[in-house]
C-alpha cells in the first residue's frame, strides 16, 4: 500500500468514525471505533499523549475498583466500561490516524463537516417541505439537536489560511454559507457558545494583554446587557422558531446552576432539569460516606430520579447511568479523585507548548479554545463522555499533526 493510499484510507476512516456518531447507535459507534483503533494501532506514542490518556485511564481504574464494593447488574457494568473508555479511545484513534502532515487534518475536518452539513440541510428541507414541520422542538428532534463538529469545520473555513488550508475565495464563501446555515439551524446554545469561544481563541483574545482584556470585557458587558433585555421579555415555553430559541437562551444561565428545584412543579422541574440531576447526584453519592465521596460508586452505578422520564432516545427511564453534567458523571463513577484526574487533563491540555512555527502557533490557539470550551460542555453536556461525542477524535488528530510539525520543524502550508 502506497503512502498516499494509506493517507486517503485514514481520512476515510476518520470520516466514518465521526459520521457514525450522528446515527446515535452507541453499540455501532463503539464497534467501529474499536475496529479502527486495532487496525491503526501504532508502536509508540508521545509522552504528552500518554499523559492525556493516563488521566482517563485513572478515572476508569478508580471506577473499576469502586464497583467491587457495590452490587450492580452485569449489563450496567459492561455498558459503563464502554462509556468510561470512550474518551481515551477517541483520542488514540485520532492520534493514530494522523501519521504524516500530508494527511491534511484540517482539510479533512473541513470536508467531513461540509458533508455532515449537506446531509443536515437536506433533512431540514425534507421535513419542512414534506411533513410541514415548523415547530423548532419537533424539527430538532427529527434532524438533530447540535453538531459541535460542524462548528469546528466552520472555524477551519473561517481561518483556513492561518491553518494551512488554501481555498479559492468563492469556494470559501460557499463553504461558510453551507456549514454556517446548517449550524444555525440546530438552534443550539452550545454550538453558538462554542463558536464564540473558539473564534475569540483564534483571534488571540484569551492571552493576558491589554487588548484581550478590553475586548473580552466589552463582550461580557454586551452579552450581559443583551441577556438582561431577553430576561425581561416574555417568551412561550413551547414557542416555535425564534421564540423557542429565545426562551432557551433566557433560561440557559439558570438551568444548570440552580440549587433548589421544586420537583412537583412541572415548569420548574423541566426548565431546570440539569440542576435537578446535579442535586440528587450529590445527595445519592455523598450520603454513603467518605469512601464513596472520594472514589464514587463505580461501574454500573446509577442515579434514581424517583420517577420515570421520557428521553430523547425515545424511552422511559428512571435510573440514570450518566448525567448531563460530565463532572457529576465522573463524580458518580469515580468520586472526587476522578474529578481531580479530569481537571489535570484539562490543565495539561490547555497548557500547550509554545513554538516559533507559525502553523503550530495557530494550532495552539485552536487547542486552547477547545480546552476552554471543554470546561463548559462538560458541565452541560457530558463533554468527551457523551455517547455521540466525536471531539476526542478531532483532538487526537490535531495533536498528532502538531507533533509532526514540531518534530519536522516544518512551516509548510498544505496545498488546496
Amino acid at each position: 500500500m502506497t503512502v498516499k493510499t494509506r493517507d486517503l484510507l485514514h481520512q476515510i476512516l476518520f470520516a466514518i468514525c465521526v459520521g457514525v456518531t450522528y446515527l446515535n447507535i452507541y453499540e455501532l459507534t463503539f464497534a467501529i471505533w474499536i475496529i479502527t483503533f486495532l487496525i491503526t494501532i501504532r508502536p509508540s506514542y508521545s509522552v504528552k499523549m500518554i499523559g492525556f490518556v493516563a488521566c482517563f485511564v485513572a478515572i476508569f481504574v478508580i471506577a473499576l475498583i469502586s464497583s467491587t464494593f457495590h452490587d450492580f447488574k452485569s449489563y450496567n457494568f459492561f455498558r459503563d466500561v464502554t462509556y468510561m473508555v470512550k474518551p481515551a479511545l477517541g483520542l488514540l484513534i485520532g492520534y493514530q490516524l494522523c501519521r504524516r502532515k500530508e494527511m491534511k487534518p484540517f482539510e479533512t475536518i473541513m470536508y467531513v463537516g461540509l458533508g455532515i452539513a449537506v446531509i443536515h440541510l437536506s433533512l431540514v428541507v425534507y421535513n419542512v417541505l414534506v411533513y410541514r414541520v415548523v415547530n423548532i422542538h419537533e424539527l430538532r428532534r427529527l434532524t438533530g439537536y447540535f453538531s459541535e463538529f460542524e462548528v469546528y469545520a466552520l472555524l477551519v473555513v473561517c481561518f483556513c489560511e492561518r491553518l494551512g488550508v488554501l481555498l479559492p475565495r468563492k469556494r470559501k464563501r460557499l463553504f461558510i454559507a453551507v456549514i454556517g446555515v446548517s449550524t444555525f439551524l440546530y438552534l443550539s446554545r452550545t454550538d453558538f457558545l462554542q463558536f464564540i469561544i473558539m473564534f475569540l481563541a483564534m483571534k488571540g483574545y484569551f492571552r493576558l494583554n491589554r487588548r484581550a482584556i478590553t475586548v473580552v470585557s466589552l463582550i461580557i458587558l454586551a452579552t450581559g446587557g443583551g441577556y438582561a433585555i431577553i430576561y425581561n421579555m416574555n417568551f412561550a415555553r413551547n414557542g416555535s422558531g425564534l421564540e423557542g430559541l429565545m426562551y432557551k437562551i433566557k433560561n440557559a444561565p439558570i438551568e444548570a446552576f440552580k440549587t433548589k428545584i421544586n420537583a412537583e412543579d412541572y415548569k420548574d422541574f423541566n426548565d431546570n432539569y440539569r440542576s435537578y440531576e446535579n442535586i440528587i447526584t450529590v445527595q445519592q453519592v455523598s450520603y454513603r460516606g467518605y469512601p464513596t465521596l472520594l472514589l464514587g460508586k463505580g461501574m454500573g452505578s446509577t442515579i434514581d430520579l424517583g420517577r420515570q422520564l421520557w428521553t430523547n432516545d425515545g424511552e422511559f427511564i428512571r435510573y440514570l447511568p450518566t448525567l448531563h453534567n460530565g463532572f457529576m458523571t465522573i463524580y458518580l463513577k469515580s468520586g472526587l479523585v476522578g474529578i481531580m484526574a479530569y481537571l489535570i487533563f484539562l490543565y495539561l491540555f490547555a497548557k500547550q507548548s509554545p513554538s516559533n512555527i507559525a502553523l503550530v502557533k495557530e494550532i495552539n490557539l485552536f487547542l486552547t479554545g477547545t480546552a476552554i470550551f471543554l470546561i463548559l460542555v462538560t458541565w452541560v453536556l457530558l463533554g468527551l463522555y457523551l455517547k455521540i461525542d466525536n471531539k476526542s477524535l478531532l483532538i487526537g488528530l490535531v495533536l498528532a499533526y502538531k507533533e509532526i510539525l514540531v518534530k519536522n520543524g516544518s512551516n509548510t502550508i498544505q496545498n488546496a
